[in-house]
């Protein structure tokens, strides 16, 4: 039974090494072609590292084309998204799990009916409602979209967290003198802090990567996110991959240090509940 046991042990961290491997291999392979010189590129062949390494590639997209404009309007997009999506989720699903009104399962039922269309159905109504609007090239109507589309999910996800935690908790709390507002912010909201990070990083993640409506909408440099700026790297007789991989890497900078920063809410927001549940 020892030996069993130990042979299950090994083969098992062998299949999360193996698996681990194959997801990070991606990563990989984009941070070296990224240090690869363009006349290195179709010259050396397959290899893991390139004989020579170099930023040129970094150097070219940060001072030489309009990738900072595209990175900091997908940051001002994504960022405003999630904050939004997720306050609205927030009320939306305390409401949701506390309250019972009439027509809430009509609501949650509209909700679900809104995730039932392919996204391609729905560039034309959108672009013809937006268009008069003034706001099919901006910002502000590419953040308006991505709320509108972000916000069924992320109601249903923040419902699930709040059901999770005993009424009970709220109750003493009114008992004790405490409006349901004040019970809200001080006991359930901190009991929470886990899945508003959770619903920050599906949502931010969600609008950081989203192609389909920001090419459809978005037509001028000025208000390019950077899913659609990767397209510039690629021209009508070539691409240049070693510029079009820097930008990856340098777009994965920002979507890391903030899911650091969930990680380390998900982790006060467990303690938090503990004590004071």
């Amino acid at each position: 039974m020892t030996r069993k046991r130990i042979v299950l042990t090994v083969l098992h961290r062998l299949a999360i090494l193996a698996y681990v491997a194959f997801a990070l291999f991606p990563l990989f392979w984009l941070l070296k072609v990224s240090v690869t010189p363009t006349s290195l590129l179709y010259t050396e062949g397959i290899r893991l590292w390139p004989s020579r390494a170099s930023l040129e590639h970094y150097a070219f997209v940060l001072t030489h084309s309009s990738f900072p404009t595209f990175f900091l309007n997908s940051t001002i997009v994504s960022a405003s998204t999630a904050v939004i999506v997720t306050i609205v989720a927030a009320l939306a699903g305390y409401a949701m799990s506390r309250f019972v009104f009439r027509g809430k399962y009509w609501i949650v039922g509209l909700l679900l009916l809104t995730q039932m269309f392919p996204l391609v159905m729905l560039i034309a109504p959108m672009f013809k409602m937006l268009s008069p609007l003034g706001l099919t090239n901006s910002l502000t109507g590419l953040v308006i979209v991505y709320v509108a589309f972000n916000v069924p999910f992320a109601t249903f996800l923040m419902q699930s967290f709040f059901d999770g935690i005993p009424k009970d908790l709220e109750d003493a709390a009114m008992i004790d003198g405490a409006t349901r507002f004040t019970a809200f912010r001080q006991i359930i909201l901190p009991l929470t802090l886990p899945g508003i990070a959770a619903t920050l990083g599906f949502v931010f993640t969600a609008a950081w990567s989203e192609l389909l409506f920001a090419l459809m909408l978005i037509s001028g440099n000025q208000a390019t996110t950077f899913p659609v700026g990767l397209l510039s790297f690629v021209s009508k007789f070539s691409v240049d991959f070693g510029q079009m991989m820097a930008a990856g890497v340098l777009a994965l900078i920002p979507a890391c240090l903030f899911f650091l920063l969930i990680q380390r809410y998900l982790v006060q927001g467990l303690t938090a509940g503990a004590v004071k549940g």
